[in-house]
């Protein structure tokens, strides 16, 4: 599916919505409104977001393999099947421990 309009009506297979690169980080927007955003993501493994801040909780579904997300300077490692919630105004970052997506909802 290429743009916003060909999920809506549909199953989206959260695995398959987007794909790994190696060495990368790859994401795909399916929803963005005002009031706040769906976004997949495929980290490589290794690889990762550094150290930031977001005005809005940052909630993330592990769709496949293992992140370690730490916040507030807590490493947490976060599994396929769970959600975590990230806390507005405290600094988190990600890492691929191994290879994982992940399904990012923020809601403003």
């Amino acid at each position: 599916m290429s743009n916003v309009d060909d999920y809506k009506g549909k199953a989206i297979e959260l695995a398959g919505g987007v794909e790994y690169a190696a060495g990368s980080v790859v994401s795909k927007t399916i929803l963005d409104k005002k009031t706040g955003t769906l976004t997949l993501f495929a980290f490589d493994e290794g690889q990762g977001l550094s150290e930031h801040t977001s005005p809005y909780d940052a909630t993330v579904q592990i769709v496949d393999g293992v992140a370690e997300l730490v916040v507030g300077g807590q490493p947490n490692r976060v599994t396929a099947g769970q959600l975590f919630i990230m806390p507005a105004n405290v600094p988190h970052s990600v890492r691929a421990v191994q290879r994982f997506k992940m399904l990012l909802i923020m809601i403003r």
